[in-house]
Formats: structure tokens, C-alpha cells, sequence
């Protein structure tokens, strides 16, 4: 029988298998975008229910990977994903023009993620 300091150890999250979740919860992030504009404002019933389940899941992982990372830097890195997959998902799925601001503006948020994770500790 485990006691509580050994079910602890058996939780413990590395910070790498954190960062592992943040990403895979990113990714999920533009799924979930993504079904929200095919449910076709949640009428069509496949990808309203893809969109919710996605929508579950990113948040679950979201929030096991901030118990273990510093918060300013993962909830930057999660949402730039989103943002920049779904700018992409966009333009492959839909059409969307890859402007040069639209870039630019995707650049920047790489910019960002960067220089938070490189000054955040730890």
C-alpha cells in the first residue's frame, strides 16, 4: 500500500512532459477552432462534438501542465500556438489569405513566446 508521499512521486510531472502536454493542448486549441467554424455555429452535430471534445481535453491538459510551469510563459506559448495553427488551419482549410501583416503578425507571437520562455526561471 502507497501513503501519500509515494503517491506524490508517482504524480510528479517533469517540467519537459509538461511543456509535451502545453503543446499537444495547443494543438487541440486549433482543432478545437477548427470545429467550431465546420459545426457551422454547433448545426452540424459530428464536429460539435469533435469541437467540445477538443475543447475538453486542451483544457484538462492546460491545466496539468500549469501546476508544473511557470504560468506567463505557458499560457504565452499555449495560446500562440493556437493562434498561429488556427491562422494556418485557416489559410489551408478555408482559404484564408496568408497576407504579409497576417505573417508578420504570426512572427511576432513566435517573437514573444521565445523571449518569455527564454527569460522565465527554471
Amino acid at each position: 500500500m502507497s501513503g501519500p508521499s509515494e503517491r506524490a512521486r508517482m504524480n510528479a510531472m517533469t517540467p519537459a512532459t509538461a511543456w509535451a502536454m502545453l503543446v499537444v493542448a495547443g494543438l487541440l486549441d486549433v482543432l478545437w477552432a477548427t470545429g467550431m467554424k465546420l459545426s457551422q455555429g454547433y448545426t452540424r452535430l459530428g464536429w460539435t462534438a469533435l469541437s467540445l471534445l477538443s475543447l475538453a481535453v486542451f483544457v484538462f491538459l492546460l491545466g496539468r501542465a500549469l501546476a508544473v510551469l511557470p504560468i506567463g510563459a505557458a499560457y504565452a506559448a499555449w495560446t500562440g500556438i493556437g493562434a498561429t495553427g488556427t491562422v494556418l488551419a485557416g489559410a489551408l482549410l478555408f482559404s484564408e489569405a496568408l497576407t504579409p501583416a497576417r505573417l508578420a503578425g504570426v512572427g511576432l507571437i513566435a517573437v514573444g513566446i521565445v523571449l518569455l520562455h527564454a527569460s522565465s526561471p527554471g
